[in-house]
């Protein structure tokens, strides 16, 4: 897994080089880096995960990776089988239509929320994610790195809601979305364009355009599912 086990920053980068976001615990430091690669299928479905090989590619003791792995079962990631071990969960795709009803409804409530309620500093975050999706060249990443990208904008327009609840429910149902999503990536035409439509949305909360921004948020919902069942 190597480089896989970094955690995302809001701008896709390595969550480590964000001194202000980094994770309180050892143990958070394991749920964060195992949660993404097993986003993103750095680590695959199916695959096993041992708690000593994980603690020493992690550089932490054994007791946080344990922790963490049962955070991800919570988050419906891994699953553990007595006398078995744990592994990560399958990539079932016929959770995508239960993901989307719930995605299409509280997607553009938390992107409403971000564009009335978000703080200043909020603000500049999503201001200088858009401009590092507007920067970006898809002719030139590879479709993973544009993935983090997605991630990390979802992850800050939920943060800037001001909601920790609807935030909660709405990182565990995109970290489930975005492993189908992954599952087809590689078929999919105009994943940059996907990317990039998230510019608009962006500044559209930092404008405090709330109704453009909550509609913004359901379209892109919608034309996820739409795209992930053309390629299936």
């Amino acid at each position: 897994m190597g480089a896989a086990l970094e955690t995302l920053g809001d701008d896709g980068t390595a969550e480590g080089t964000t001194a202000e976001r980094a994770p309180a615990t050892m143990a958070d430091r394991a749920y964060e880096a195992l949660r993404d690669a097993l986003l993103v299928l750095d680590i695959r479905p199916g695959d096993p995960l041992n708690d000593e090989a994980l603690a020493r590619e992690l550089g932490v003791g054994r007791t946080p990776v344990r922790e963490a792995l049962k955070r991800l079962e919570a988050d419906r990631l891994v699953v553990a089988y007595p006398r078995r071990g744990t592994f990560a969960t399958a990539v079932d795709i016929t959770d995508l239509a239960h993901l989307s009803e719930i995605r299409r409804t509280l997607e553009p409530l938390a992107a409403e929320g971000a564009a009335r309620r978000a703080s200043a500093a909020a603000r500049a975050e999503l201001r200088g994610l858009a401009a590092t999706i507007e920067a970006l060249d898809p002719a030139v990443l590879d479709a993973r790195t544009l993935m983090r990208h997605d991630v990390a904008v979802h992850r800050g327009v939920y943060r800037a809601c001001g909601n920790p609840f609807l935030e909660d429910v709405l990182v565990r149902h995109d970290n489930l979305a975005t492993r189908i999503w992954c599952l087809v990536l590689d078929r999919l035409p105009r994943f940059g364009g996907h990317v990039g439509e998230h510019v608009e949305l962006l500044r559209a909360i930092v404008d405090g355009r709330a109704e453009d921004a909550a509609r913004l948020a359901a379209e892109h919902v919608t034309r996820f599912e739409r795209e992930v069942r053309a390629v299936l």
